[in-house]
Parts: structure tokens; sequence; C-alpha cells
């Protein structure tokens, strides 16, 4: 064991953090809204769009999340060398930073996992409380901002919590489009010596510490949420 190497290799590996938090917090941002308004069309059944959010989880569920990078990250360059000849663009697609691949990739996985995560949480909301907040004259989305979302947070963060810590861990799998996130940067320095394992110790590690972090973050929100939990007994 090159322990000097595992040391130095920690702070190489731990300098991927900010790529994989910027990676997760941007996927979370688009996922978020996206997969609320989608559960919606789940738990209402709106024609159509119901069936394409169904489609669209059991797509995501049923393949590996590598098979979905080496998919999207394949077929958006030739997408898009096709409009820009066609449009008599000139740009060099393979110019584009890896890292717009990742947010697609990680947001469109997100997206479904929170699908099913807000569709659970809405099914435990009782449908009398939306009426009841229409008979004392609040429109659907006041009723929905002030009394549905509330509850149906509290019960979703523990499913957002695991959503968000998987999605970070799922990162890792950046490398497989040259992004610079913890994995990938802690490899490199590998290659040299063939240090392998304290590479992949160091980054058990990181990993470790970040989930740990975001894990307790989510903890402390939950608490303060709970609020809304004693109210409604």
């Amino acid at each position: 064991m090159n322990y000097q190497f595992l040391v130095e290799t920690f702070f190489v590996a731990l300098s991927g953090v900010p790529i994989a938090l910027l990676v997760t917090i941007v996927a979370m941002l688009v996922a978020l809204p996206l997969g609320f308004l989608l559960a919606l069309t789940r738990v209402n059944k709106i024609p159509v769009i119901h069936h394409i959010a169904k489609i669209y989880v059991s797509f995501v569920r049923g393949t590996p999340i590598i098979i979905q990078i080496f998919i999207i990250y394949s077929s958006i360059p030739l997408l898009l060398k096709m409009i820009f000849e066609k449009y008599n663009i000139a740009y060099d697609i393979y110019k584009i930073n890896p890292i717009w691949y990742a947010f697609i990739v990680f947001a469109f996985s997100t997206t479904a996992i929170l699908i099913e995560v807000f569709r659970s949480a809405l099914s435990t909301i009782e449908k009398g409380q939306l009426e009841a907040a229409h008979a004392v004259g609040l429109s659907t989305i006041q009723a929905y901002r002030r009394i549905i979302i509330p509850q149906a947070l509290v019960v979703a963060m523990p499913n957002i919590c695991t959503a968000t810590v998987n999605l970070i861990k799922a990162t890792s799998l950046g490398y497989a489009m040259s992004l610079p996130e913890i994995t990938l940067k802690a490899k490199v320095a590998a290659n040299v010596g063939y240090n392998y394992v304290e590479a992949y110790i160091d980054i058990f590690i990181v990993y470790l510490i970040l989930c740990s972090t975001v894990e307790y973050i989510f903890k402390r929100y939950e608490k303060h949420l709970s609020k809304f939990k004693v109210a409604k007994a």
C-alpha cells in the first residue's frame, strides 16, 4: 500500500467534488418541478400525458443508467450534427463540454424517479382537502401551495433524500463522458503507477463523506418540515 499516494490522491479526488455537486444540483433543479408536474398528470390521470409519463418511468426503471449515458452521449452529437449541417451552422459539436450531456442524462433519469416519489406522496393526501380548500375560496394553485404541497413534501422528503444521494453516487459514471468528476480524477492519477487500490479507497472515502453530509442536511430539513405533520394530526 502506497500511503503517500493514498493521501495525495485523496485531495485529487476531492477536487472533483464541485463537478459532482454541480451536476447533482442542476439535475435536481430540472427534475424536481418536472417530476412534480408529471406526477400530477399521473395522479389526476390526464389523458395521453399520463400514459407518456408511465412509459417514460418504465423506460428509465428498466434500463441501467450507464446505457442511458451511452445512448444520449452518442445520439445527441449525431442529432446536432444533422441539424447544424441542414441549417449551415459552422460549429464543432465535439467541442461541447461533456458537463452539458451530464446535465441532460442525470436530469432525464432523476425526473423519472421523482415522478414516482411525488405520485406516491400525493396519493397519501386526502382528496377532501382540495375540495375543502375550494369551499373556503382558495384557487387550485393556492390550495396546492398552502395545503397539498407542504404535506406531500413531508411524506416525499425521505425518498427525495435517497434520490439525491443515489444521484451523487451515479455521477461517478460521468467518467464515461470524460467528465472530470471524482472517479475520473482519481483513476487518472492512479494510471501513472497502477495504484488503483489506493485510488478506489480515496473515491470510497470522498463519496462516503459527501453522501453522509447531504443525508445529514436532508435530515435537518425533514425535521423542520415535521411541523406540517403535527398540524395534520
